[in-house]
Parts: structure tokens; C-alpha cells; sequence
């Protein structure tokens, strides 16, 4: 008899995948937004 696959663990680790990647888009996402202040450039227009 062949063993049938487990959707629920396959399900659960592609989710843990992709939250993994999302946080990581984030983390980089705050890390260039730091770091663009730093360089002193700034959003707000000189009137």
C-alpha cells in the first residue's frame, strides 16, 4: 500500500516558507528606509 502524502504538513511548511521570506522583504525593506535618512537625503521639499 502506498503511503498517501500529508497536505496539511506540505500546506504548513510552504506557509512557514513564505512567511519566512516575507519578514526577511520587510527587515530589508526597514533596513533601506534607515539607512536612506543616514545619507542625508530627506522626502520633504525645501520651500
Amino acid at each position: 500500500m502506498a503511503k498517501t502524502p500529508n497536505y496539511t504538513y506540505e500546506k504548513r511548511a510552504k506557509e512557514a516558507a513564505k512567511n519566512k521570506k516575507k519578514e526577511e522583504k520587510l527587515k530589508r525593506k526597514q533596513e533601506k528606509k534607515a539607512a536612506a535618512p543616514e545619507d542625508g537625503q530627506e522626502n520633504t521639499p525645501e520651500e
